[in-house]
């Protein structure tokens, strides 16, 4: 009976140390080591950079969305009151706003009028969305308080209107400027309802980086709002911010026993669903054809493998006659493509860490290289490429890159290790 050795012994890692190290004359086994490694390490790397982008895109993304607009909005439909007339909106509501505040995981409430007008100045004129709020409220919007840039004081919002960049781009506005408001449901009269028409002072002026915001929407004090929209002593919406935006769908169920009769809910995720299963999709598929290219390069590991077998053959047999067992060998070559994908893998992965964490300052060097046709602001509505490292992000690339490897490399090693040693000493 043969003797057994200990797995993984120390002479197993030097003889496999050794082929790796290993040069002849045609370069073979020592260019396909090189090739696999180079391999792997840019599947990895490139896998990293990728996942880190989309992430920082989507958390760009939510964030932009939850940073100025309602994690929860209830809203009702219209209905026929007792007098016959068709109406909507909530009239006790600030005892209703009491009442949802008092949930567990609600950070604040704002009672809103909302309303689409034509805003007009300079002779040109612009389709707008009012958001009746307090001046309160609007201070727990983080991108209206904290945008890419503004304008004015959010201060002095109780005595005018705050606008996006985009209104006061196209209508030529500053702060200190009059914008005025047309609304087709003005006053009522003997003879019916008649267009309203008012100016507002500018007192504010911001730029969040979302184009539906910028270029559509201004914020009123709500009791202007009330006065201009014939909404006295009503509210349209409850505009509610939750502790944990990405949870909301469990709030839902405690809501609904607290929110006025005819009261609908919509949340962030309703409005928004669509997209980020987009955003979704398309990380899956990313992730997919990246795994192929991690997959692809590992099967160069079993080239050199395979030319590294038939060039150690006769050492195969040598060390089968001294008492090598087909395990020994097994584990000598599958050390071989072990360590090229381990190797790969690191230098992937500190790659893509550098590459993520560096992420501004080697594009700026790029966009300054290519003249400034890279990457700009006013093309793409960020000041810079956002990209998030996450640990689970490394932890994936890393798994992937690791068990195809050990996988792809069993089958050349155990090749290896069942050649007899007649076999493995006929080649030369």
């Amino acid at each position: 009976m043969k003797p057994s050795t200990k797995p993984f012994s120390n002479f197993e890692w030097m003889i496999a140390w050794r082929y790796l190290r290993s040069k002849r004359v045609d370069g073979g086994v020592s260019v396909m080591t090189w090739i696999s490694l180079i391999g792997i390490s840019l599947s990895v790397f490139a896998l990293i950079a990728t996942l880190a982008v989309r992430s920082g895109f989507r958390t760009e993304f939510v964030s932009t969305i939850l940073g100025a607009n309602a994690h929860v909005s209830v809203y009702n439909s219209p209905y026929i009151n007792l007098d016959g007339v068709v109406t909507s909106g909530f009239s006790d509501y600030e005892t209703a706003s009491k009442k949802i505040a008092s949930l567990n995981g609600v950070v604040s409430v704002s009672p809103i009028v909302k309303g689409q007008v034509m805003a007009t100045a300079n002779g040109k004129n612009k389709g707008v969305e009012v958001f009746g709020e307090t001046l309160a409220n609007v201070k727990k919007l983080p991108l209206i308080i904290n945008p890419e840039s503004s304008m004015g004081s959010v201060e002095s919002f109780d005595k005018g209107v705050a606008i996006g960049s985009g209104i006061a781009r196209s209508l030529g506005l500053r702060i200190g400027d009059i914008i005025t408001l047309i609304s087709p449901n003005g006053a009522k009269t003997a003879f019916g309802t008649s267009p309203r028409i008012s100016g507002f002072e500018i007192v504010y002026i911001f730029q969040v980086g979302r184009y539906d915001i910028d270029n559509t929407r201004i914020y009123m004090p709500l009791l202007d709002a009330q006065t201009y929209f014939n909404r006295e002593n009503l509210v349209d919406e409850f505009e509610i911010m939750v502790s944990y935006p990405e949870n909301v769908g469990n709030l839902k169920s405690f809501l609904i026993n607290v929110i006025p009769e005819r009261g609908l809910i919509w949340t962030w995720r309703d409005a928004n669903g669509g997209f980020l299963n987009a955003l979704q999709m398309e990380d899956n598929i990313m992730f997919i054809i990246l795994s192929i290219l991690i997959l692809i390069a590992t099967m160069n590991i079993v080239s050199g493998l395979i030319m590294l077998v038939k060039n150690k053959s006769c050492d195969i047999g040598i060390l089968r006659t001294m008492g090598l067992t087909e395990g020994s060998i097994l584990r000598i070559f599958f050390i071989c493509g072990a360590s090229i994908g381990i190797s790969g893998t690191l230098i992937g992965v500190i790659m893509g860490c550098s590459f993520v964490i560096f992420i501004d300052p080697i594009f700026n060097t790029i966009n300054y290289i290519a003249g400034g046709g890279v990457w700009t602001a006013e093309k793409y509505l960020l000041s810079n490429l956002p990209a998030e490292l996450r640990l689970e992000d490394v932890i994936k690339a890393c798994s992937l890159s690791l068990g195809l490897t050990f996988i792809i490399t069993y089958f050349p090693a155990r090749r290896a290790a069942r050649m007899s040693p007649v076999e493995a000493l006929q080649y030369d």
